[in-house]
């Protein structure tokens, strides 16, 4: 079959909005919408007043009315909360997630594909973490009811994905298993979800969308290929200078003089052994540019995966001003990332644009009051008498010492579901203070201005998409 050439990566919390992948998919390449924390997404979108109406032009389409009645009832405020007032929260996940979470969760993806497939006849994809795993099975059926073309997914092994796929497709329940700290030989975790019991009766078939893992290595590519419970269709070969969550550096960790991760030799992916694996596959990281596809081509790649360029573009979901300031930043040369090794509670280095005034300011997160309220990263573990505790290592160091973790972990470590949420205008206020935000980009950030007319300081997803095909600017 054909795929696109150029893939809009999935990116951050609600920065590939559907607005975004909307635009992308219209014009001929895959708009991806990115499924982090869309649950918490959701209710925050409902609770400022949904002022285009688009969430509720989007649940109105949902298979089961009775759940959207719920979901309005308890986050929508007409005409908005107050300014002053903060967001009411959700359950956090966990591995028996309450009816609650569970049909807000499906309803979010639902309505976050919905909206990006609205109005065209393009393909769209939804990205998700393996590393974020408690929400990954609702997320999945979610963007599933809403017929997602392609599931995309890294930060981690995501070897059971493709068996969830075909279950979920054929009607049937799946199961997903659980890494659980301090887990005994022999005990095994995991969660499922059957279609049936949440229709209450029999669930639909569905179209099983194509599966793209995110992989930095040959040697991923094809463990995923041989032991994977379903068919992977194909790759996105991630590269270093990626924005957002990095594969750490085969070997023991070296930094270099600014405290960053160092790569080496090793960490190059081989691409003729990804080539012979026969799957189709896209280059990604520092590719933005009409010569870089030209040479992915080249190489036998199918295209090319491109996020920073379109993270600041006009239908992305950061706020306008932090796009208008790394603008700024990119055309007077100051534009800086920094790959930060200790920032995700994940323990993968992430990339941290160097912003003033955001998390990246240590003056700034210093006077954050440290509190973990959404609990996308929290890490499951095994507590002494054998349940199952929830511990991150961004929480309060207190709390996260008398869970059982070392203080060591604590160190330097950052609130991105907060931070996340504050870039893309869905931040938290505490005691009136706002939570200060968090924004991620590639290398490729520093010559962003590429894309910006003289004299403009915004730019759109089709500026984007004209220069990667060898149009002006």
């Amino acid at each position: 079959m054909s795929h696109p050439v150029i893939i809009q990566g999935g990116m951050g919390v609600a920065v590939s909005n559907w607005k975004l992948a909307n635009a992308v998919s219209r014009l001929g390449a895959l708009g991806v919408v990115s499924g982090t924390a869309l649950a918490s997404v959701l209710a925050r979108r409902l609770q400022s007043g949904d002022a285009d109406g688009a969430m509720r032009r989007a649940l109105a389409h949902f298979p089961i009315p009775a759940v959207v009645e719920r979901l309005l009832a308890r986050y929508y405020v007409p005409g908005g909360k107050s300014a002053t007032a903060p967001f009411n929260g959700v359950p956090m996940p966990t591995l028996e997630p309450g009816p609650a979470l569970t049909e807000l969760t499906i309803a979010a993806n639902f309505t976050e594909v919905y909206l990006a497939k609205s109005g065209h006849e393009g393909v769209v994809g939804i990205n998700l973490l393996e590393k974020i795993q408690l929400p990954t099975l609702a997320s999945l059926y979610g963007a599933m009811l809403a017929g997602v073309d392609y599931v995309l997914m890294g930060a981690g092994i995501p070897r059971s994905i493709p068996g969830v796929l075909d279950r979920f497709a054929a009607g049937e329940p799946a199961e997903q298993k659980i890494d659980v700290a301090g887990a005994q030989p022999g005990e095994e975790h995991s969660m499922r979800l059957d279609p049936a019991a949440f229709f209450g009766g029999s669930a639909p078939r569905l179209t099983r969308p194509l599966f793209l893992a995110i992989v930095a290595s040959a040697t991923l590519a094809l463990t995923l290929a041989k032991k994977s419970n379903g068919q992977v269709d194909g790759f996105i070969v991630e590269g270093e200078v990626a924005g957002g969550h990095n594969a750490p550096p085969r070997g023991p960790l070296q930094l270099n003089a600014r405290g960053e991760p160092v790569y080496g030799p090793r960490d190059v992916p081989e691409l003729a052994k990804i080539r012979e694996i026969g799957r189709p596959f896209w280059l990604a990281g520092g590719q933005a540019r009409p010569e870089r596809l030209a040479a992915a081509l080249e190489l036998g790649a199918t295209g090319i995966q491109v996020g920073t360029a379109f993270a600041f573009c006009d239908e992305s979901g950061v706020e306008p001003e932090l796009k208008r300031r790394m603008i700024r930043a990119s055309r007077a040369g100051t534009a800086n990332v920094f790959t930060d090794p200790a920032a995700s509670p994940t323990g993968f280095p992430f990339k941290v644009a160097t912003l003033p005034g955001t998390v990246a300011d240590p003056a700034v997160y210093a006077a954050r009051e440290r509190v973990c309220d959404l609990g996308y990263l929290r890490q499951p573990y095994r507590q002494a008498d054998g349940s199952i505790g929830y511990r991150c290592a961004a929480e309060p160091v207190e709390a996260y010492l008398r869970k059982g973790g070392e203080l060591a972990d604590t160190v330097g470590r950052a609130c991105l579901c907060n931070g996340l949420m504050a870039t893309v205008e869905l931040g938290q206020l505490r005691h009136g203070t706002a939570e200060p935000a968090i924004v991620t980009a590639g290398n490729e950030v520093t010559d962003l201005a590429r894309l910006v007319r003289d004299g403009e300081e915004r730019y759109s997803a089709a500026d984007v998409i004209r220069y990667l095909r060898g149009g002006r600017v």
